[in-house]
Formats: structure tokens, C-alpha cells, sequence
């Protein structure tokens, strides 16, 4: 059954409930810009990896009343902080608990795994710790607001002043307290170019977070599970068995680090 919790700046839905005691969890954000959350990059991604043993949950952030600001990673470290709470509620490992995301999403997951630590980002008196994710799971996702930005992504955090824009930039931001990193893209997205992906990549070696990275060959952005369930024509988004096996890489790697 699922479950729904309010916070203040959005809703976090449960979609479990996968069997067996201290297993990881997975809090994962949609993309859509900021502008919205997909619901392709939700509820079917949340139980294709309940169905692989981790509690996942979905957040639906709020992207109202741009520029956003810090609000929606403060809102993911609210959600991160409940489940951690409730953690034996779940039958989940508190010190296993996950933050994924795609498009913009994976820029927000990213974000919390960047600066967690970094009081400035969250209300006064945040317990840190709270919110600390294990490791963070971005699936082509919006890094830089250099020359490879998907600009809409950062008008909506900071509004037209590209300065103010590079306080989001992830490159940027990661460092040795970055939890461990999972990335998947694929080469030919036009939406939002595969050089986010790379300057990460090479923005977590230098800093020494261990990381995974998958690039798949083709495939236009939003491909979600790349599965009929997920499968989207009119934006091309089709089926791809080839590209779908992220999702079964990404569930392993959870489990195993």
C-alpha cells in the first residue's frame, strides 16, 4: 500500500514494501526541469527497485514560485531525515539510506550529496547528520551551469544572473565528504549533453569519491526505466533493453557498497 507524507515544501511517497530487515533505501526525485516532477521517473521507478530489495520512496518536491533557491535540497534533506526516523518502521539500515534522482532530479540528489555538510544550505540549528545520504544515484543528470547547462534547470534555481547560477553547479561542489556516486547517460542526449556527466566524473576522481559511471551509446533524454512501462513515442522515448539494464546495475551497486 502506499504511504504519503507531507513535508513543507512536498509530498514523499512510499512504494515498498520490499521484504527482509536493515535493507537500503532509495528516496528518489523525478526530473522536469524544476518546472515539475515526471511521473514516468516516479511510482515505476520507486518498484522496479522495491522489487530488488530496497525501500524506495519518491519524492515530489515543489516548484512553485522560481527562483527555488535552496528550498528543494532542503526539502529532500526533510525526506531523507523522516526515513532515516522511521527507519526501523521500514525495516531499513538508517546508516543505508539512499538519494537518487533524474534530469534536474539528479542535480537536486546531487546536491544533497555535495553539500550536506554544509550548514549554510539548510535551516539553523539542522542536525547534519539527519539528512547524510550513503550514496547518491544520478541518472543523466543536470551538473554544470557552465557551457553545457540545461539552462531552464538553473533559471528556475537562481534566475537569469548566470553568476548566481554557479552556486548550483555540482562540479563545483563535490569533495571528500561526497558520498560514493552512480551515474548513467547516454552520448546523444540533446537535452541535456553528456558533458555533465564527464565534468562530474572527473570533478569526483580528483576528489577522490569512488564512483560508477555507465554510457550508453544512444537514446534521447527522459528514457526513465527505458521500458514499455516507461515508454513514451511521442517524445521517442522507446522501449531499450540494452539501456533498461541500468536500473538491475544501479540496484547492485546500492546493495554492495
Amino acid at each position: 500500500m502506499m504511504e504519503q507524507v507531507q513535508l513543507l515544501y512536498g509530498v514523499l511517497r512510499h512504494f515498498g514494501a520490499a521484504a527482509g530487515e536493515r535493507k537500503p533505501a532509495l528516496v528518489i526525485c523525478p526530473g522536469g526541469g524544476y518546472e515539475f516532477c515526471s511521473i514516468r521517473e516516479g511510482a515505476p521507478v520507486a518498484r522496479a527497485f522495491a522489487r530488488d530489495g530496497i525501500e524506495s520512496f519518491v519524492l515530489e518536491y515543489d516548484c512553485m514560485d522560481a527562483p527555488l533557491g535552496t528550498r528543494p535540497v532542503r526539502t529532500l534533506a526533510a525526506a531523507v531525515a523522516w526515513v532515516r526516523q522511521n527507519a526501523a518502521r521500514f525495516g531499513v539500515d538508517a546508516n543505508r539510506i539512499a538519494v537518487g534522482g533524474f534530469s534536474a532530479g539528479g542535480h537536486l540528489a546531487g546536491t544533497l550529496a555535495a553539500v550536506w555538510n554544509k550548514p549554510d544550505w539548510f535551516a539553523p540549528g539542522t542536525d547534519l547528520e539527519q539528512h547524510r545520504p550513503y550514496a547518491a544515484a544520478l541518472w543523466y543528470p543536470v551538473v554544470s551551469a557552465g557551457a553545457y547547462a540545461h539552462r531552464g534547470s538553473f533559471v528556475q534555481l537562481a534566475g537569469e544572473d548566470e553568476h548566481r547560477q554557479q552556486a548550483f553547479s555540482l562540479e563545483t561542489l563535490v569533495d571528500a565528504n561526497t558520498p560514493p556516486v552512480f551515474l548513467w547517460h547516454t552520448l546523444t542526449d540533446a537535452t541535456v549533453p553528456v558533458e555533465n556527466t564527464l565534468l562530474l566524473e572527473a570533478a569526483l576522481r580528483k576528489a577522490g569519491v569512488p564512483h560508477e559511471v555507465h554510457l550508453f551509446p544512444r537514446g534521447v533524454h527522459g528514457l526513465a526505466l527505458a521500458d514499455f512501462e516507461t515508454y513514451d513515442p511521442a517524445g521517442g522515448r522507446r522501449p531499450d533493453r540494452h539501456v533498461a539494464r541500468w536500473q538491475a546495475l544501479c540496484a547492485e551497486w546500492l546493495k554492495e557498497i
